[in-house]
């Protein structure tokens, strides 16, 4: 999927770039006023905030929630790719490479929209256009008739392979668990590939990538236990190259039957003393505790990993994590207003 590059990459105009847009992304005072905000009010606050663009774009199409939804994920996408733009070499490698979740993000939106009945722009509207897929691809796989004819036609043109026997188990259970699975491993598999580590930033990215393995394998198995899911069940969905977490220490996870009676060998893990831990304390344990401190451990390992190692790709990546999380409290905020939570509870979604 992805050609190595034999040139180095011109990392210091990218990350000079790249720091002049984060400095211009939201902070912890912005969300406290918007909490207190109408939806209205939030759209207005978000387009002179850098989204004026996107806002103004699709005003005709959308409104209210729907028009703030879809902004920031055109904002998002376009952001994104201007930083691909102006990435060169080896660094424009390893951009793409990560930007091609993105890509099977599309294909999983594709693929749920055509097992469910969603008609075509229903599709569309949640299409995040931020990998190197373009949109004239996608709406080829959108107006085919089936799960299993964008299967078909996603390993015709390349996009992804899917083994004979993944589709025949979709066609046996119905069951899309089982292909988003695989798409879930290809894209680490396909990212960690990519990665030559002969050189020093390039070293950089792939430990940052091997413990972001780690988080989704620690994530996926919380979640999975929370539902009363555990043992050989659970290693499914286990992704390998991780840092920490090989499969025997996966297996030790995952045969727990509660998220409580785990807490002793979670606490070999790097992450468990700042984070886990205070989201495990007293007796409400919920995975989704967890999960929040997880995404704060992966903002501050990306932003600590930039700092130490500033002429590497990881203040990119640094700024990319820290763009999904502005969009992703955005829309946290936007949503909670909507719905009439309250400002406490909303607060306490966001990630700072």
């Amino acid at each position: 999927m992805f050609k190595r590059s034999v040139r180095k990459g011109n990392y210091a105009y990218a990350v000079t770039r790249v720091k002049a847009k984060k400095s211009k992304l939201l902070k912890e005072e912005d969300y406290d006023k918007m909490i207190q905000m109408s939806v209205p009010e939030i759209s207005r606050y978000i387009s002179e905030a850098g989204y004026q663009k996107e806002m103004t774009d699709l005003a005709g199409k959308y409104s209210g929630i729907t028009l703030v939804e879809h902004a920031t994920y055109q904002n998002m996408a376009n952001v994104f790719n201007s930083i691909l733009g102006a990435s060169q070499g080896e660094l424009a490698d390893m951009v793409a490479a990560y930007l091609e979740k993105w890509d099977l993000w599309n294909l999983k939106v594709i693929l749920r929209g055509k097992s469910y009945g969603v008609d075509a722009d229903g599709i569309r509207e949640d299409l995040v256009l931020a990998g190197k897929v373009d949109e004239e691809s996608l709406n080829k796989l959108i107006s085919l008739d089936s799960v299993e004819d964008v299967l078909s036609e996603s390993s015709r043109t390349g996009m992804v392979t899917i083994p004979n026997e993944v589709i025949a188990s979709y066609k046996e259970t119905g069951n899309l668990g089982v292909v988003e699975d695989h798409l879930d491993k290809l894209h680490y598999q396909r990212l960690l590939d990519s990665i030559n580590p002969y050189t020093q930033p390039t070293r950089i990215f792939l430990n940052y990538i091997r413990k972001e393995i780690d988080i989704v394998n620690l994530k996926t198995i919380m979640k999975l236990k929370h539902e009363g899911i555990y043992g050989d069940e659970v290693m499914k969905y286990y992704i390998p190259g991780g840092m920490e977490i090989d499969t025997k220490y996966a297996q030790l996870l995952a045969n727990y039957d509660t998220i409580k009676a785990s807490l002793g060998d979670l606490s070999r893990l790097e992450v468990f003393e700042e984070y886990i831990k205070p989201a495990m304390e007293g007796d409400d344990i919920t995975h989704k505790g967890i999960l929040s401190s997880m995404k704060k451990y992966q903002a501050d390992q990306a932003k600590k990993m930039a700092h130490m190692y500033p002429l590497s790709v990881l203040p990119i990546i640094d700024f990319m994590v820290a763009k999904e999380t502005e969009v992703r409290n955005i829309r946290v905020v936007a949503r909670g207003v909507d719905g009439g939570l309250s400002r406490e509870t909303i607060k306490g979604l966001v990630v700072i």
